[in-house]
């Protein structure tokens, strides 16, 4: 008699669950993109301040933070270039099935 482990099992129909776990990837990418966006947009004023409602750039007396900021905003628009590259082989993986 042949004993069937629980991870040999097959299921080839089961591209629901997969899709919709493929939109939840979309939803989590649309999230981080829109976070790595404001934090662009504080670092922006980070750097170079608004003088029309009297904000001013706190780069040049806290030098560490905005170099701090700028690697944590350019990590989180890596984390979103990674996050589109694997929701396009999932995609890619569900079409060969």
């Amino acid at each position: 008699m042949i004993a069937l482990l629980p991870f040999t099992i097959i299921r080839p129909h089961a591209t629901g669950p997969r899709l919709f776990l493929i939109i939840l990837d979309t939803v989590f990418l649309t999230l981080a993109t829109a976070s790595a966006a404001s934090a662009a947009a504080i670092v922006y004023l980070a750097h170079n301040g608004n003088q029309d409602t009297n904000w001013l750039a706190i780069c040049n007396q806290f030098g560490d933070f905005c170099a701090q900021t700028s690697g944590a905003v350019v990590s989180s628009f890596i984390t979103v270039v990674v996050l589109v590259l694997l929701i396009v082989m999932s995609a890619l993986a569900i079409g060969k099935h």
